[in-house]
């Protein structure tokens, strides 16, 4: 495909961006989870972790080598797999209480799935000989 590359970096920058915005209020304890917002849970900082490997995929994208078109397809499924567990990590019910999902969790995952299936349609150039 044509545009690829581009969509991908746009899908690793909306990643980007969706780990900084609120992925989910706790209503009752007045608690606003984001990535690197977790104040009043054992959760970390899982953007963080996330957001390394999303701005290794964006150079993977602009590196027009095999290495790293081969390299991407492994970083951009650890982008995939880390969003699918935030997700579950964030918007599971605990004792009784279900927190309040937010857009960008959605949009979370929904960019790091575009950014992995990007990562396994990469522009090629192909010399004949």
């Amino acid at each position: 495909m044509k545009y690829t590359q581009t969509i991908g970096i746009i899908a690793a920058l909306v990643v980007l961006i969706c780990s900084f915005l609120p992925w989910s209020i706790v209503l009752s304890q007045q608690i606003t989870i984001s990535g690197f917002e977790t104040k009043g849970t054992r959760f970390g900082k899982p953007g963080l972790f996330l957001n390394f490997f999303t701005i290794l995929s964006i150079i993977l994208f602009l590196i027009p080598a095999i290495w790293a078109k081969r390299t991407n397809i492994f970083i951009g499924a650890i982008v995939f797999s880390w969003s699918i567990r935030n997700y579950i990590l964030v918007s599971t019910c605990l004792m009784g209480e279900c927190p309040e999902k937010q857009p960008a969790l959605y949009a979370l995952v929904v960019a790091s799935a575009i950014v992995m299936l990007m990562a396994l349609l990469p522009k090629l150039n192909s010399t004949k000989k």
